[in-house]
């Protein structure tokens, strides 16, 4: 259930800068009062200085406007200054907030959009600061000073100022007009680029796959297809975009000729003076300007209105529980099911179907099944990245609904099918979750997953450099640094999936052992069709679609699912606690 979209995420922002739009403010209304300086100028020289020869007057009104014009350049580049540190506060206070909101959401949550998505939320953040740190911000702020001008105009050229009261509500129709759809053209252009920003996001994902099957021609054609409705997409909205651009600056020159032709008629009927005409032109100009901009500027408003909308729905959607109601000793590590249920859509087949019983304390469990069967997600339920449709999970007798993500990290030991590395030393990534671990513990969890040997054979050891995604390391020694993450801090329960899918005999055998002992004083719970592993468990539950159909000691339900000689468990604990 998503929370209510307040904007209370810019209001928040926007809180530090209070004082700087103030100061924005204050600075663009004496800007503005300067804009006057050069129509009266203008409306002086001609009125009195050319026709009454006023020299000594000119040489005033020169130093004069001297002084304003020097003023109005440290005006202006004040408010540029104060205008890059809004941008600054802007991205570094809700590029910050949207980080921990993206981080902090449920995993389902996460999953149920694309990448793209994901990554196009940070980039509605700098739309958002453009906007409003941008000249679409500078617009905002001259533009009601435009009535200033329109009773300026209206006391020194009354008849020109009845021609702007009819093209400035053409120049809002417009406006509102080319807003509307380059809001539908905009929306076009940038789901088309989602989707081919999607494509070639699958494409580098699964780059040795493409060279592998030399998929390049084959996936040409999808990608010239999204390629191609981007290029169209982009080239409709610069159409609609150039059009209404075209059609402002022709309206502002068309307002430039009415406003001198009725003006020229005034003056000829005495109605005013040709100064007050040239001053009536400038402050025109000055007064339509901005109304051309809002035309062409109409394209940020509605893309700053969709951002907005966008971070209102990621701000909105309900986090992980953040706040930890007790500090809580460490778990025996008994994991019990109650009821289990879990479907990833209201209307789609249970994907974990009235799961009920417990694991646990200690000992080596193993979790067997077909694709599909539920295994990955039961792990994820367990850990409590899944929340439950219907159900709990308890960890010593306690909901795990109730813990943080932190402390359930804390606690129990992940690791995923993907096992992936960052950019960074292989330290960084052993201790990448515990950052405060010591050279010590990184080291025995190292030598827990059979990694230390080779990680010390490597020239600079623990301190050697991962490119992105583990780049340099065969998959196996990325799987092993990967388990040795989970090892570290010795967490009461590890649950792991397919642990040794990436790696070779003997260090599957070497990890079945170092599981084994591990298992002496913790719970451990492994999804893997390993026989090496399934031989070091001391119980096995068995799931189809959801379901636990076997359950018991290893040896027994080995026994029953394969013939002939059956690996047995020589640990006592294999005929104790039977698990779910």
């Amino acid at each position: 259930m998503a929370e209510k979209h307040d904007r209370h995420w810019l209001r928040s922002a926007l809180r530090d800068s209070r004082g700087a739009f103030r100061d924005l403010m204050l600075i663009s209304l004496f800007i503005n009062i300067l804009v006057l300086s050069i129509p009266v100028f203008v409306l002086q020289v001609y009125d009195r200085v050319v026709f009454q020869g006023g020299m000594t007057t000119l040489q005033g009104l020169v130093i004069g406007m001297g002084l304003i014009v020097g003023f109005d350049f440290v005006l202006r580049q004040a408010r540029s200054r104060i205008f890059q540190n809004v941008a600054l506060r802007l991205d570094a206070s809700v590029g910050r907030t949207l980080y921990e909101k993206v981080v902090s959401l449920p995993l389902r949550v996460l999953e149920s959009r694309p990448a793209t998505f994901w990554q196009s939320v940070f980039r509605d953040v700098d739309t958002v600061r453009n906007m409003l740190s941008g000249p679409s911000a500078t617009l905002v702020l001259d533009l009601p000073f435009a009535i200033l001008f329109f009773f300026v105009i209206l006391m020194i050229a009354p008849p020109v100022a009845w021609v702007l009261l009819v093209f400035i509500p053409l120049f809002m129709v417009l406006a509102w007009r080319s807003g509307h759809v380059m809001r539908q053209a905009s929306s076009a252009e940038r789901e088309s680029g989602l989707n081919r920003e999607g494509l070639m996001n699958e494409l580098i994902a699964g780059r040795s796959t493409v060279k592998s099957l030399a998929l390049g021609e084959t996936l040409k054609p999808r990608w010239e297809d999204r390629h191609a409705t981007a290029i169209e997409s982009a080239l409709q909205r610069g159409e609609a975009g150039d059009g209404y651009h075209n059609l402002g600056y022709i309206m502002t020159m068309s307002t430039t000729v009415v406003v001198t032709t009725v003006g020229a008629l005034a003056i000829l009927e005495q109605q005013m003076t040709i100064g007050s005409l040239i001053a009536a032109n400038m402050l025109s100009a000055r007064l339509v300007g901005p109304m051309s901009q809002l035309v062409s500027q109409w394209r940020m408003l509605m893309q700053f209105r969709e951002s907005s909308q966008r971070l209102d729905e990621v701000f909105g959607m309900t986090s992980d529980r953040q706040e930890e109601g007790v500090e809580m000793a460490r778990p025996q590590g008994i994991v019990r099911l109650e009821k289990l249920n879990f479907a990833y859509k209201p209307d789609a087949p249970a994907a974990i179907d009235g799961i009920d019983g417990a694991i646990g304390p200690c000992g080596m469990h193993g979790i067997i099944g077909a694709n599909g069967s539920g295994k990955s997600t039961l792990l994820k339920l367990i850990r409590g990245i899944y929340a439950p449709t219907d159900g709990r999970v308890l960890l010593d007798d306690a909901d795990i609904a109730q813990f943080t993500q932190r402390q359930l990290a804390q606690w129990v030991g992940y690791l995923p099918q993907e096992c992936v590395l960052f950019a960074g030393t292989i330290r960084d990534n052993i201790a990448i979750a515990h950052p405060d671990a010591d050279d010590a513990e990184i080291i025995a969890a190292a030598e827990q997953a059979r990694a230390h040997s080779y990680i010390v054979d490597l020239p600079d050891g623990y301190a050697t450099d991962l490119a992105e995604g583990g780049r340099g390391l065969s998959t196996g020694q990325q799987q092993r640094i990967a388990i040795a993450r989970a090892f570290l801090r010795q967490p009461p329960i590890l649950i792991m999936d397919e642990p040794s899918s990436n790696l070779d005999r003997d260090a599957e055998l070497a990890l079945a052992e170092a599981l084994k002992a591990y298992a002496k004083t913790a719970t451990v719970l492994l999804v893997t069709h390993s026989p090496a592993l399934l031989g070091a468990c001391n119980s096995i539950l068995v799931l189809d679609k959801g379901r636990v159909t076997m359950a018991g000691p290893a040896g027994q339900v080995l026994a029953k699912l394969q013939p002939g000689p059956k690996p047995v468990s020589d640990d006592p604990a294999e005929q104790g606690r039977k698990p779910a």
